[in-house]
């Protein structure tokens, strides 16, 4: 059993990846956070599983693409004074097996057990596929 957790979130507005790293690198431009986070309403209950070698899962369109590493969690107090989790991402993303995710709100925790594999290192370089064809593989069993 691993002593890490995982989270698996919607990357909303984003159909690749490379949209989601190219939006993250312009936010970290703009505030100078050295690294990217995402800044989400609820602190996770299991922080510290997190923490101790957790990724944030990102689902595009349906299937989960890619991962980043959580670095660590921060206190984000927004403009409304309400304190908020931000969870402060790895810069750099990798590219995983598809695996079709249901539609969710949030976040959700993913156990290292049910976590798609990395793909081969030979293999994150190929151009990605369009993220429907992605899904209907994933969905077939043949990535």
């Amino acid at each position: 059993m691993a002593d890490h957790i995982n989270l698996v979130k919607l990357c909303v507005g984003a159909e690749k990846l490379e949209d989601l790293l190219a939006w993250q690198a312009q936010r970290v431009a703009q505030n100078g956070q050295g690294a990217p986070r995402h800044v989400t309403r609820m602190w996770p209950k299991r922080a510290a599983e997190l923490l101790a070698g957790g990724s944030l899962y990102w689902v595009f369109k349906g299937v989960i693409l890619a991962r980043q590493r959580i670095v660590r969690l921060d206190e984000v107090t927004g403009e409304d004074g309400i304190a908020r989790c931000g969870i402060v991402l790895d810069p750099v993303a990798v590219r995983t097996a598809p695996s079709p995710r249901k539609p969710f709100q949030g976040w959700r925790y993913l156990r290292p057990e049910d976590a798609p594999p990395d793909l081969r290192a030979g293999r994150a370089a190929d151009d990605a596929l369009p993220p429907s064809l992605d899904a209907a593989l994933a969905e077939i069993g043949v990535l």
